[in-house]
């Protein structure tokens, strides 16, 4: 259906029918992000479906897509703001693999041939895709393999649980500044015995590591840009990133009263719809 729709305006990229359907689109990918993740699994073919034919008209689709969705994820991690009002001083052990992680993954995106990004886009949304449906599975798998680690009298994370968070941390990083679907699904799954808190604290824990982690990668896309052909279709980006604040807000006030599992299943079914029909083009 999404793909259906954007086909219909694809002969004008930056018309207002194409802005507006893609704003549409953006503000509730925010929104979704907001709650668990997963919106690139909407902005970036419905990007890809509308931007002028270009060989790296993907690359393009993903850039575009991860500046756009970033202050989306800016206005969700202000929307809860305070639920990390008590969060452990160990936790900022995090951030730093999760930011070299993105810059790594981003900067394969530039190095690689567009054709191998094209080739692995179906294989990157399928796994996006099977990660929500099977996130029940994995969060409480990963859970309990962290909480058998050892603790200290606090209840606080050994230096060898958090190394080894650290590390998780590190690959969603690399796979966030790649791609970027899903992470949102990763990082509560990896998170989730670490003794952050309620789901709600978790969550907006979550929303911090992946503003960090799409503004290191909008920030190097945007950088590269500077020396080299520019890989992001400024208009789009522009009405994308308007979209994704009201809709990063909205869903971080809504996420309360939406149970996740129907967001859940929501975007899964659109994921594998999309990755089946990436595998047939």
């Amino acid at each position: 259906m999404l793909c259906v729709c954007a086909l219909l305006l694809s002969e004008s990229a930056t018309s207002l029918q194409s802005l507006a359907f893609i704003a549409a689109v953006t503000a509730v990918a925010a929104a979704i992000n907001s709650v668990a993740g997963g919106g690139t699994i909407l902005t970036f073919p419905a990007l890809a479906a509308i931007l002028p034919a270009d060989p790296a008209r993907l690359v393009i689709a993903n850039a575009t897509s991860t500046i756009g969705l970033w202050p989306g994820t800016l206005s969700a991690t202000w929307e809860y703001r305070h639920e990390r009002g008590d969060k452990p001083k160990w936790s900022a052990w995090l951030f730093l693999p999760s930011i070299i992680g993105s810059v790594i993954g981003t900067l394969l995106v530039l190095v690689l041939p567009t054709t191998y990004f094209d080739s692995v886009v179906p294989v990157l949304i399928l796994l996006a895709a099977s990660l929500f449906a099977i996130q029940p599975f994995i969060s409480k798998h990963f859970a309990k393999g962290i909480k058998n680690k050892e603790h200290d009298a606090e209840n606080n994370p050994t230096k060898k649980t958090l190394l080894l968070a650290a590390g998780v941390q590190f690959f969603i990083g690399m796979y966030g500044g790649y791609f970027g679907a899903g992470i949102g699904i990763l990082m509560l799954a990896a998170l989730g015995g670490l003794g952050l808190g309620d789901a709600h604290r978790l969550n907006g824990f979550k929303n911090l590591l992946a503003m960090g982690i799409n503004a290191c990668a909008a920030i190097t896309f945007i950088l590269t840009g500077l020396f080299t052909d520019s890989i992001v279709a400024w208009p789009e980006a522009g009405i994308m990133a308007l979209a994704a604040i009201l809709g990063g807000l909205v869903g971080g006030r809504l996420a309360r009263r939406c149970h996740p599992n129907t967001i859940r299943k929501f975007v899964a079914v659109i994921g594998f719809g999309l990755a089946g029909y990436y595998f047939i083009t």
